[in-house]
């Protein structure tokens, strides 16, 4: 499941891969992403370079040298897959760009979630986002502020991506957990010292030097999680097992005896 960091790190491939050079084809091969990035669209970018690749949340956008934009989607396991244009398209590809240099960039989803679109000059695809995850401004009054007026769980007011742009379900939960904060206590009524310890916890748990960002798609790999995706399992801090509830429609991991609310 992509989040900020995951996302950051392949937006730089891309950007090293593909920023400054010339698009020589662009198709969709599957109906998801041809429903977003019709054929009429992928002929439109044919010819144009791009020009920068950005990131912002968990939102990429390429700009492309006529003043539009590709903007595009992980969603829940998207990812870029690099390869030679002479080379086959991965059967999980599900949209795919060519170059002048002879580079492809695919969009890989197993799940055809993931989402790419083309935006004219002037209009801006992005939703409302809030400030950076890893922004060093981002400090206590701006998370009282954005928690003010919301009274729910504060699991899922993280993950509302107008308060903190980049943060998902998995460093939601291992913030909390560092935090020692549960995650049903209500976001607007936590003190200004409980925010403060919280994103720290969140600056921690994005850091690469405390969390190497990847994918966790192994048993070995999950466990370096704290508590995500080990219901059942003992806390590593007291041993107590790891609970999971349902928050907003998805899966909240949390020790009850190290973050009672």
């Amino acid at each position: 499941m992509p989040e900020l960091p995951e996302v950051e790190r392949a937006m730089r491939r891309l950007r090293r891969a593909v920023e400054g050079k010339r698009i020589t084809a662009a198709a969709t091969h599957h109906p998801s992403q041809r429903r977003q990035f019709p054929d009429s669209d992928a002929r439109h970018v044919v010819g144009l370079t791009i020009a920068s690749v950005e990131r912002r949340g968990k939102h990429q956008l390429l700009r492309l040298s006529d003043g539009s934009s590709l903007h595009v989607h992980f969603r829940m396991n998207g990812d870029w897959l690099l390869s030679e244009t002479g080379a086959p398209i991965h059967p999980f590809t599900r949209a795919s760009l060519e170059l002048e240099d002879g580079m492809r960039a695919e969009l890989n989803d197993s799940r055809a979630l993931s989402a790419i679109a083309l935006h004219p000059p002037g209009k801006d695809p992005l939703p409302p986002l809030g400030m950076e995850a890893n922004d060093p401004r981002l400090d206590v009054k701006y998370m009282r502020t954005a928690l003010a007026a919301r009274r729910i769980g504060i699991k899922p007011a993280l993950m509302d991506q107008r308060v903190i742009a980049g943060l998902g379900n998995i460093y939601a939960a291992e913030a909390l957990w560092r935090a020692r904060i549960s995650p049903r206590a209500r976001a607007s009524s936590l003190s200004a010292n409980r925010v403060a310890v919280l994103l720290g916890a969140i600056k921690a748990v994005l850091s690469r030097e405390k969390r190497p960002p990847g994918r966790y798609t192994t048993s070995r790999e999950r466990d370096r999680f704290a508590v995500y995706d080990r219901e059942g399992k003992p806390c590593v801090e007291c041993g107590s097992p790891i609970r999971r509830i349902l928050q907003a429609g998805r899966s909240t991991y949390f020790c009850s005896r190290c973050q009672r609310r």
